[in-house]
């Protein structure tokens, strides 16, 4: 259960700069689009733009079972969670268990394709309160090296069930 609701305030110090920049420059190679209406130079500098985003935004590592390793501050809200509570989370505990196999299928088909941009799925929050995401882009968070990190989405459309 989450212990308390987000922070005003980017979480600076928790992700290294370059998990931020590999979010933004890995949307913009493989969709062709901006992740933000304004992307800084400096890696210093996205903090506050993804953190503030009129969009949610959410990414996750590379492990057997991957876990978050980012929610900005809309995603948080949506999920009723904070950022250390969410950051331990399974990803695949953003949905139900009957909604789990079509997230995985989606996962599937983002691997294969790089990027989706037309997912639409239930996801439930911390609070047990579920929530429809439509028109959500799934990303693979690929460095400049050609290695896979992780993956990563963003919507903008969402509304309470």
């Amino acid at each position: 259960m989450p212990s308390s609701l987000p922070c005003d305030a980017p979480p600076c110090d928790a992700v290294p700069d370059e998990r931020l920049r590999l979010i933004v420059d890995s949307y913009r190679r493989l969709t062709g689009k901006e992740l933000l209406d304004e992307i800084p130079d400096n890696d210093e500098a996205l903090h506050h733009p993804l953190w503030n985003a009129p969009r949610a935004i959410v990414a996750h590592g590379t492990e057997a079972d991957p876990v978050f390793f980012y929610g900005n501050r809309l995603a948080l809200e949506l999920f009723e969670m904070s950022f250390e509570d969410f950051t331990r989370l399974p990803s695949r505990f953003s949905a139900e268990p009957l909604e789990r196999d079509a997230r995985a299928r989606l996962l599937e088909r983002v691997a294969r394709q790089d990027y989706v941009d037309d997912y639409a799925g239930v996801r439930i929050s911390g609070k047990g309160k579920r929530f429809m995401i439509e028109a959500a882009t799934v990303w693979n968070l690929i460095d400049e090296a050609g290695n896979h990190r992780g993956q990563a989405a963003t919507f903008s459309d969402w509304r309470a069930l």
